[in-house]
């Protein structure tokens, strides 16, 4: 087993978190990195778009077509840009859902060192003299900076993976070449 502050559900089980069997053809597709409750939440929104807005879709494709000629019907080319972007999504969230792997707590004498996926990171920008931040590392799909959250595949989220408490870095950002002090690693 890897001494990673964090694993994935198949570092624990040998199987995706979707129920896969572990096979060559499971590593096809760009796994979704997700914290359990990350993952909560793609499947209830999942649910909602095929249980309850698929439905109300249905329905008004129903009322639009009633209204006869469809070639300069704009509600039935609504209610069918709108499937297609509902189509798309439910798509999108059982791809993640099937690719997902979870990142689960692992205690070791490492944890609160190295920066790995699910550390919350506290750094201060020295570039900028500003004052201290903290954020946590997840994956892209959870990702959302005004909830402390930035992904592990942003340009300061790359950087500070495999990084340790006490190290400097240098992140080129939109801004810049910026250099972050890390602070303290949870």
């Amino acid at each position: 087993m890897p001494d990673d502050d964090f694993l994935t559900d198949d570092d624990l089980e040998g199987a995706s978190a979707s129920g896969g069997s572990g096979t060559a053809g499971d590593d096809d597709e760009e796994q979704t990195f997700l914290t359990r409750e990350g993952l909560k939440k793609l499947k209830e929104e999942l649910d909602e778009l095929k249980n309850v807005r698929r439905k109300e879709v249905a329905q008004r494709l129903k009322e639009a077509i009633s209204y006869g000629d469809l070639s300069e019907n704009s509600e039935y080319e609504e209610a069918k840009n709108e499937q297609a972007f509902l189509e798309g999504r439910i798509l999108e969230l059982e791809r993640k859902i099937k690719n997902a792997k979870i990142i689960t707590e692992h205690r070791s004498e490492k944890r609160g060192k190295e920066i790995s996926i699910g550390s919350t990171v506290t750094f201060r920008n020295r570039t900028k003299q500003s004052d201290e931040e903290s954020y946590t590392i997840v994956g892209a799909t959870e990702a959302d900076p005004f909830d402390a959250k930035i992904s592990n595949e942003s340009p300061i989220g790359r950087v500070l993976l495999s990084h340790r408490s006490g190290e400097t870095v240098n992140i080129e950002t939109p801004a810049g070449l910026m250099r972050y002090e890390i602070i303290k690693v949870t």
